[in-house]
């Protein structure tokens, strides 16, 4: 078989799908359907673009009509409204409005009152959401799904390569990958860890042959004032940056699993060892200092994923129907 590797950007990252078919041609054909599954959960949901749905969601806050959405959102939406719950309102798709008052690229610390202010309009517990309604109860609200749609974005991308026939491949956005299946002699795919505090070095490579691993730390976006280092990871209950881990690896058989995992400890700051080790989920992590830690610590190159996931039947119906209310995607 034949293996074809498809670089493009989408969500703001690198990107490349790796295919094996029979044929090159075959494997460029499914690529490209995946991608383009990719580019249209992009234009769908991205908060940069005037004309997507997201847009219009949040254009319609203070609007007490709110909007209806489709059955794929509303799958979306009770996912998140499950998280947040379980991670005791800490994933929450409401926080992306502190944007306003933190742009890492400015080099300033935002007051406390700027804060405060901006604070309010977060919380998903005001969010006014019964299917196929949504209502953003306060001017100024917004809703921002980029905090997961990219993991389930893999998902479906691997959905698509499934769909189509082929059990061999990855993809890979932005560093969270999902997996099609092993090399076809069932050999798995090597996965390097980016270390949070070293550009272009890994902090440990995992060998994987099925399921997905996806990545969150604090070496995205910060700022250095005065000598303290502040994150681009915001908790929504204080609405100042988090501290205690510096990056977080999750193993899942579902991308969305393992990101919406690392996302929440990461938000737990310091209690996010001990949530990881509750969920059960195999999962590497570093502290600021860099001391390692986790379950797949000195599993370099040995770890395989088969058929262990606690949370794994919770939404295993969401990237192909969206259905998720009443489910619980995490537990711990």
């Amino acid at each position: 078989m034949e293996l074809r590797s498809h670089p493009f950007r989408a969500m703001g990252s690198p990107c490349e799908i790796r295919l094996y078919a029979e044929s090159g041609q075959r494997a460029d054909a499914v690529a490209a359907a995946a991608r383009a599954e990719v580019l249209r959960l992009e234009s769908k949901y991205s908060r940069y673009r005037d004309d997507s749905l997201v847009a219009r969601i949040n254009r319609s806050a203070g609007d007490p009509s709110g909007v209806e959405v489709d059955e794929e959102t509303a799958g979306l939406l009770d996912y998140a409204a499950t998280a947040f719950e379980q991670s005791d309102g800490l994933f929450d798709i409401s926080s992306g409005v502190l944007r306003r008052v933190w742009d890492f690229r400015s080099g300033r610390v935002p007051e406390p009152a700027e804060v405060d202010a901006v604070r309010r309009l977060v919380g998903f517990e005001k969010v006014r959401w019964q299917r196929p309604r949504l209502a953003l109860p306060l001017v100024g609200m917004e809703l921002d799904f980029g905090g997961y749609v990219k993991e389930y974005a893999a998902d479906r991308a691997v959905a698509v390569c499934r769909q189509a026939g082929v059990r061999h491949g990855l993809v890979d956005l932005g560093g969270d990958l999902a997996l099609a299946g092993p090399h076809p002699d069932g050999r798995p795919w090597q996965v390097g860890v980016r270390h949070p505090r070293r550009p272009g070095a890994a902090l440990a490579t995992l060998a994987l042959a099925e399921g997905a691993i996806a990545s969150s730390g604090d070496y995205e976006r910060c700022l250095e004032v005065g000598g303290r280092r502040y994150g681009h990871i915001l908790s929504p209950k204080t609405g100042w940056p988090v501290e205690g881990l510096a990056g977080v690896s999750v193993v899942a058989s579902r991308c969305l699993i393992a990101g919406t995992a690392t996302t929440i400890a990461m938000l737990k700051g310091s209690e996010g060892p001990a949530w990881l080790d509750a969920l059960g989920l195999p999962n590497l992590r570093i502290t600021p200092d860099g001391a390692v830690s986790g379950t797949l610590r000195g599993r370099s190159l040995r770890f395989f994923v088969s058929g262990f996931d606690p949370a794994a039947a919770a939404i295993a119906s969401l990237p192909e129907n969206a259905r998720t209310q009443g489910t619980s995607p995490l537990r711990g």
